[in-house]
């Protein structure tokens, strides 16, 4: 049994991006696992642990740096991974899809692909939609409960209105996890030694081929976020600080 587990190498939240124009971006911040596909790589190992045999190969596509994600995910305890190239850090959900689905095809045969439900940085949300098409199987997304059985993978996933939906599915077939469905590991200093054994299978972009026709969408800009200034606190009692509210409205050419 093969299991796939799509990750994305992505800016730590706490970061402070600083944009450097065009779509490029000060890349010497520190750089995290994509957080949701921390529960997709956790739930691929409980598979494992169950008794499956399952092997567990991690996946990302991205620049040189990248490999750090990988590494993690090998340390965590991912048996092998597979490393798409790219010269640029964003990638479009297309074209993302469509590497990640011959990487994964030219290696073996997937029996379930696992993905975070969504990455923070860009917040698409379209990766395990993209590669449903892809490979022409079944997805279900916001995954909060799983299990397998005799070849049927039954999930829980959290819908509108705090209600849940049960789905049933044939394997093979895509999951995009999200925080609930499990508790995330983290390695040890020995896992992270035997980590740097494990294989990182390299593959530049251009070796994927190109094909023809398909639509892209393209990053033109990053800008800062405005500063909002500061909030402010009034003090007195109620009116006193309705007065004080409709004087710095006023003040700041806001009514």
């Amino acid at each position: 049994m093969q299991i796939y587990v799509c990750l994305k190498h992505v800016p730590d939240t706490a970061a402070n991006i600083r944009p450097l124009g065009g779509a490029e971006f000060d890349e010497s911040v520190k750089f995290i696992v994509n957080p949701y596909d921390e529960y997709a790589l956790e739930q691929a190992l409980i598979i494992r642990e169950s008794g499956s045999g399952a092997e567990v190969i991690a996946v990302t596509v991205g620049k040189e740096a990248a490999a750090s994600t990988l590494r993690a995910a090998l340390a965590i305890g991912a048996d092998r991974a597979i490393h798409v190239r790219t010269e640029t850090y964003f990638t479009d959900a297309i074209e993302t899809g469509r590497l990640l689905h011959r990487a994964i095809s030219l290696d073996g045969s997937p029996d379930l692909i696992l993905t975070g439900r969504q990455s923070i940085d860009t917040e698409g949300m379209q990766i395990p939609y993209r590669l449903g098409v892809f490979f022409d199987m079944p997805v279900a997304v916001n995954v909060v409960a799983f299990s397998m059985a005799e070849g049927l993978i039954t999930v829980e996933r959290e819908i509108e209105g705090d209600v849940r939906e049960v789905i049933e599915m044939a394997m093979p077939c895509i999951i995009g996890a999200t925080k609930g469905l499990n508790r995330p590991r983290c390695a040890t200093l020995p896992d992270m030694m035997k980590a740097k054994k494990k294989e990182i299978r390299v593959i530049p972009r251009a070796d994927l081929g190109t094909a023809p026709n398909l639509p892209a969408v393209g990053l033109m800009e990053l800008q800062p976020a405005p500063d909002r200034g500061r909030g402010m606190m009034l003090e007195g009692s109620p009116d006193e600080m309705a007065r004080e509210l409709l004087r710095h409205l006023r003040a700041n050419h806001t009514l």
